[in-house]
């Protein structure tokens, strides 16, 4: 495996994790709140640190690349694009909502080939950031952003369980009452979780263009401030 250092700031956590060898070599978190910009550039340095200790050298930075919060996006890019181009090694986007589902994947128990996942974000209001993805990340429904009702995901519902996971959780829990929907609290998208999809991106040559790349911010930025 390749030695990668992953950063994730889409929501309130901010984390870098440096992976390698099928493992998290050295994992730097904050859930608390969104302390992004004092938290990160530390992080960053400790990890570098962690694979000078060891004796790797940095063969890519992936990133979370959204969807989530406008200004966490912008930091963790920014952030990975300056340490991409002064290492000179490729950049990874990671997608948000996959991350959340592969901590499903592989810390929850009864997991089958036949679960699906049906990641979500609060996107403020009513409204969430959402897919649904089965065990091989096939989309079954595409990402976007969805006004929950309590008809939502009712077509997927019908069809069996469906476990619902990230800070949306809550939010959704009031709304749809289907008997095949499990909530699982407590998961955010976390640098440590990115390893299986920072490497498979890195071996298959999937990699972002360090000068252009833009997070998937999937709506417009709207201000809250009063004119």
């Amino acid at each position: 495996m390749a030695n990668i250092l992953n950063i994730e700031t889409s929501t309130e956590a901010c984390s870098v994790a440096l992976t390698g060898d099928c493992s998290v070599l050295a994992n730097f978190e904050d859930r608390t709140g969104r302390h992004h910009a004092e938290r990160l550039g530390g992080y960053i340095e400790q990890a570098l640190g962690a694979a000078k200790e060891q004796e790797r050298k940095i063969e890519a930075i992936a990133v979370s690349i959204g969807p989530g919060s406008y200004t966490g996006l912008r930091i963790g890019l920014s952030m990975a694009k300056g340490l991409a181009y002064s290492l000179g090694v490729p950049l990874i986007g990671v997608p948000t909502l996959q991350i959340l589902a592969t901590n499903v994947m592989f810390n929850h128990h009864g997991i089958t080939l036949e679960s699906r996942f049906a990641p979500m974000i609060d996107a403020r209001r009513m409204e969430v950031y959402t897919c649904v993805l089965d065990m091989w990340l096939k989309e079954l429904m595409p990402v976007q952003p969805l006004i929950l009702t309590e008809d939502s995901y009712s077509e997927l519902l019908n069809e069996g369980p469906l476990l619902f996971m990230g800070n949306g959780v809550e939010k959704a829990k009031t709304i749809i009452r289907h008997p095949n929907a499990i909530f699982i609290d407590g998961i955010q998208p976390l640098a440590s979780d990115m390893l299986a999809l920072s490497e498979k991106a890195y071996r298959e040559g999937r990699f972002l263009d360090v000068a252009y790349s833009v997070p998937e911010y999937l709506k417009e930025f709207q201000s809250t401030s009063k004119k």
